[in-house]
């Protein structure tokens, strides 16, 4: 992989969430990148194994630490990740959940307000809710249940962003804004609940495989290291470039593609089974990335074979 040299050394990022699947992968990206990392994680669903590998080095330091409360540091670049995603995690405590996208937000505004931080808020496409606009673009305001049980994450998430809005409007805070749609690759939590990882683990062990619904559902999976390079992208993007953009592949496939297949890959003597569709669940994920290509010259470039290979072999390691 290239250096940047854009960046001189020894500038500081500060990455909430670090010990996630998508922050561990950023948190190595910045480290073969030159930076200086900070990675905070109060491991609710963090796992201290994904960064294991990165303890060594000297750029790198873990900090056990809630970002509901306020932390005092000094950073150059702060990209907050920290959030449960998966529907039964941030189901599990939900007004936690939404502490977590709300106050958390506070604590790292302040905090880039009072370093002069440039600051990324990881958000969702989930801001979207079950989308009546299809594919979904930033300008859409989506169509989202404020009282369901998928609230906690998708209001929490969109109070961040008016939050990041605000902060950048009332206090000149330089803030960058991505909607990431779906994200798979190694390092997911084989018990997150989201489809991928189920299906996966279900496929390994010739277990049926769930499809809540009639299957014919969509969604648009984005690999791992796409999403990273596109985060990347976006930080050092221009100032006035903002966001929201959306992140995400915009090839779409049937949840009941999907699963065909990791039967396929995996060999799997599964079959599939069906279940009532949960609660606000979308019909259809589709992103629109026009914005992303324009401004940040990206877009995905893994296909969903390549990386599903490359998550199987992942999750057919043995644990330790």
């Amino acid at each position: 992989m290239e250096k940047n040299h854009i960046y001189p050394l020894n500038v500081r990022v500060l990455v909430t969430g670090g010990a996630g699947f998508l922050g561990s992968h950023l948190c190595e990206r910045l480290l073969k990148e030159n930076f200086d990392v900070i990675c905070m994680d109060n491991f609710f669903t963090g796992q201290k194994c994904n960064i294991e590998h990165l303890i060594g080095s000297p750029y790198f330091e873990i900090i056990r630490h809630d970002v509901t409360f306020p932390y005092y540091i000094e950073t150059d670049q702060i990209y907050n990740l920290a959030c449960p995603a998966s529907p039964p995690h941030y189901q599990y405590d939900p007004v936690q959940t939404t502490k977590t996208s709300v106050h958390g937000a506070i604590n790292m505004l302040g905090l880039a307000k009072r370093t002069r931080a440039r600051i990324l808020q990881a958000s969702t496409s989930e801001v979207y809710g079950n989308p009546s606009v299809h594919p979904q673009v930033e300008s859409y305001w989506g169509n989202v249940n404020p009282i369901g049980i998928r609230s906690c994450y998708d209001e929490g998430k969109r109070c961040a962003e008016t939050l990041f809005f605000d902060y950048h409007r009332q206090n000149n805070v330089d803030i960058k804004v991505v909607r990431i749609f779906n994200t798979y690759g190694p390092r997911m939590h084989p018990n997150d609940g989201r489809v991928v990882s189920n299906f996966i683990m279900q496929a390994l062990k010739n277990d049926d495989i769930t499809i809540y619904g009639d299957g014919n559902q969509t969604r648009s999976f984005c690999y791992v290291d796409d999403l990273i390079q596109a985060l990347f992208l976006m930080m050092k993007s221009q100032p006035d470039f903002t966001g929201p953009v959306n992140i995400g592949n915009p090839e779409e496939f049937t949840i009941k593609e999907l699963a065909e297949q990791i039967i396929t890959l995996t060999n799997s003597k599964s079959r599939i089974q069906y279940r009532p569709l949960p609660q606000d669940d979308p019909v259809q994920r589709k992103p629109d990335i026009t914005l992303a290509k324009k401004e940040l010259f990206w877009e995905p470039k893994v296909s969903l074979q390549d990386g599903l290979k490359e998550t199987i072999m992942y999750f057919k390691k043995p644990v330790g």
